[in-house]
C-alpha cells in the first residue's frame, strides 16, 4: 500500500513536502512518492526558503502563518508540516473548501 503524503489529526492536516527553493515561481506541484511537491522562489539560506514556504502555503490553506508548525525539515528540503484548520485545500489533496 501507498504511505500517503498527509494525514489528519483531528482539524490539524499534517503534510510531508518535498521542497524546492529557487524556484521560477511559488507553487505547489504534484506528488512524487509519500511527499507533496512545493517550490519557492527564495534562496536555501538560514531556512528562509522554508519561512518563505510557509508564508506562502499559509495563503494557499487560507490560515495565518501562525497555524503552520514546521514539525522537522527547516534546514532541509525534506519537510512535515502541521496545519491548523485549513480553510481550503489544494485540489491535489483532493476537496476544495472545508468551511
Amino acid at each position: 500500500m501507498k504511505k500517503p503524503f498527509y494525514t489528519w489529526e483531528g482539524d490539524t492536516l499534517v503534510l510531508n513536502i518535498l521542497g524546492t527553493p529557487n524556484a521560477n515561481r511559488d507553487a505547489i506541484g504534484k506528488v512524487k512518492g509519500h511527499q507533496l511537491c512545493v517550490s519557492v522562489t527564495a534562496v536555501p539560506l538560514a531556512g528562509r526558503a522554508t519561512d518563505h514556504m510557509v508564508r506562502f502555503l499559509a495563503e494557499q490553506f487560507g490560515v495565518k502563518v501562525s497555524d503552520i508548525e514546521v514539525v522537522f525539515g527547516r534546514m532541509n528540503v525534506n519537510k512535515q508540516l502541521r496545519i491548523k484548520s485549513p480553510k481550503w485545500l489544494p485540489s491535489v489533496i483532493g476537496q476544495q473548501e472545508l468551511y
